[in-house]
Formats: structure tokens, sequence, C-alpha cells
């Protein structure tokens, strides 16, 4: 049975680069806003407001969830938050239709397609 993933599909560009910055390891909030603008180059920053109001609707979506707490120096009021399995099946999804819109991108606009260089 194929998955019918097209509910969540165009992501918000919020949701699309927290999702992104969790699919590489758990992160709490402040980390979560220092990746988006790392991945980013600094050109999407984060609010708190936007960043929980999109983990609070993504944990209702259940594309992620809260990872248990970590032992050790950490900060016992920090809570971190992992990529779900569905999550990753959303997010793999929004990236191959980015990847479709790209594709189509250069076909209009004549860019060189880098698979064909040689």
């Amino acid at each position: 049975m194929i998955e019918d993933l097209s509910p969540f599909i165009p992501l918000s560009p919020a949701i699309l680069h927290i999702l992104l910055s969790l699919a590489g390891s758990d992160r709490h909030g402040y980390g979560i806003m220092q990746e988006v603008a790392r991945q980013s180059e600094g050109q999407y920053k984060l609010g708190p407001g936007t960043l929980y109001d999109n983990l609070q609707k993504l944990m209702n979506q259940r594309l992620v969830d809260e990872a248990p707490r970590r032992s050790g120096s950490e900060d016992p009021r920090r809570r971190y938050y992992r990529l779900t399995s569905f999550g990753r099946r959303v997010l793999s999804a929004e990236v191959a239709r980015l990847e479709g819109v790209v594709r189509e991108a250069k076909l209009r606009l004549h860019l060189p397609n880098p698979r064909r260089a040689t």
C-alpha cells in the first residue's frame, strides 16, 4: 500500500527547515534555531514563537516527538525533539517534490544540469 502524504505537502518554509534540522540528530529548541541558520547560511531565521508553535503542530501531526531526556551536564529543563519515521517520510516526499520543481525550473530557464555536464 502506498502511503498518501499529500495532506502534508507542500511544507511551509519554517516546517521544512525544522524537519531538516532534526534529520541529522535530536535537538533542543535553541539548537534547532542555530541549525536552521547554519543550513540556510543565515538567510532564514526562526524566532522562538514560530519555532515552538510549529513544533507543537508537528508533534500533533506525529512528524516530531519529544526525545528522551539526556543525562549528564545538560540543563534538565531543556526539551529535545526528534524526527519520527513518519516525519522522515514526509520530509523525503517534500525533498522529491522540490527536486521536481528545480528540474522544471532548469528546463524553463535553460540552466545547466550538473548531472549532464562532463
